[in-house]
């Protein structure tokens, strides 16, 4: 059996160095998310993938573009507000791509435009924005946001599917003003309610008052009812001669003292016939 020569496989050795890296540029895989845009020599061919993709070497070149959903966090924004109030606002833009043509063709980095274009958006629609709706109104400046920048994206054949203000900063002079307000209005609540508790109490009692005054006894028998309730402590309880008992004791008295006057003068009448 004759041998290969040194030579052939130095040869077959050299042949192989060369044209794997170019092979390996020739064929490339295309994940399920990705797609590829195809330029030859220098001109857009189309969009190929996902899976096995083959290429021209040194004539196609491949752009691989994700068609996932990418975040772009946006740092601390210094703003002055429409009523004159500097806050820092950060915030977190979530987007996608469309159309890989586009976002190749119409703008040299996307996510990086995405970025300064999230920054200087947050800036504008906070400048024009009052304190107020800042802190309370997010949903809405959220909304703001993401309709401007899609708007703007939309010819990058990228979409903004939402944008999401992280956290409001103000400063430490305001926070603490602000926490002063929050007490006092605090303040004022309670002392609305505590009077318009004291208010229902006193109908009650102005109510209980003139039931008193019609049915003395009941008065009594309360003032009773009280002394039980205290000796339920085990309390020393003086007990007093009650000005409504004394009262009704006298009524009671006097009452009788001229049932018996009338008896006797009609007792006196009858002997006189």
């Amino acid at each position: 059996m004759d041998q290969i020569p040194v030579e052939t496989i130095v040869g077959i050795v050299i042949l192989l160095i060369i044209f794997l890296p170019i092979l390996a540029k020739a064929i490339r895989v295309v994940k399920e998310w990705e797609r590829l845009v195809v330029l030859r020599l220098g001109k857009y061919v189309g969009i190929k993938g996902p899976g096995l993709v083959f290429l021209v070497p040194f004539i196609d070149r491949g752009l691989v573009v994700d068609l996932r959903l990418l975040t772009v966090d946006v740092p601390k924004q210094e703003v002055i507000t429409k009523d004159n109030v500097t806050v820092a606002v950060d915030a977190v833009v979530y987007f996608r791509v469309v159309d890989p043509e586009k976002a190749v063709m119409k703008v040299r980095d996307y996510y990086y435009a995405v970025a300064l274009l999230a920054q200087t958006v947050l800036r504008d629609v906070i400048g024009q924005s009052e304190l107020d709706d800042v802190l309370t109104k997010r949903e809405e400046l959220n909304k703001r946001i993401q309709q401007i920048m899609d708007e703007i994206t939309s010819p990058w054949g990228i979409k903004v599917s939402m944008v999401t203000i992280k956290s409001v900063e103000l400063p430490e002079e305001l926070v603490r003003a602000m926490a002063k307000q929050a007490e006092a209005e605090r303040l004022r609540r309670a002392r609305i309610i505590e009077a318009d508790a004291e208010r229902t109490a006193a109908k009650i009692l102005a109510e209980a008052a003139l039931i008193y005054e019609q049915h003395p006894v009941a008065l009594r028998l309360r003032e009773l009812q009280t002394y039980i309730d205290i000796a339920k402590e085990k309390n020393l309880i003086l007990v007093t001669e009650s000005i409504t008992g004394t009262l009704t004791e006298r009524r009671i008295a006097e009452a009788i003292g001229a049932s018996i006057g009338t008896l006797k003068k009609v007792e006196e009448r009858k002997q006189g016939v």
